[in-house]
């Protein structure tokens, strides 16, 4: 019996920061390998790229003017914030504590 697997989730504006940063960090044929492994993952359904639209965008921008008390929230977060509600999804793979400090209920994998 196949165990069923968690549905996995990122938008494009995660994997537009990951892009950047692994051009930045590796060398290009590094760097192009790792995002060809990345886009054929999510070509075979291994995970899904949501994409920001301009709905989401609206919603991120909202929140950005909700939570003007934490100012280095990134947008990127927020349009994740935006996607995670729309979706209802309570888990994000991160070590970013701005997912815990907006009070959405939301739960860091790994723990905190």
């Amino acid at each position: 019996m196949r165990s069923q697997r968690t549905p996995i989730y990122t938008t494009d504006y995660v994997l537009d920061e990951l892009i950047t940063l692994l051009y930045r960090r590796e060398t290009f044929a590094e760097a192009t390998r790792f995002v060809h492994t990345l886009l054929t993952a999510e070509g075979i359904g291994r995970f899904t790229i949501v994409p920001v639209t301009a709905e989401r965008f609206a919603v991120a921008w909202q929140l950005r003017q909700r939570f003007d008390d934490k100012p280095s929230i990134s947008f990127t977060d927020l349009t994740s914030i935006a996607v995670m509600q729309e979706l209802r999804l309570g888990q994000v793979l991160s070590d970013d504590d701005h997912f815990l400090q907006v009070g959405l209920g939301f739960h860091l994998i790994p723990g905190r």
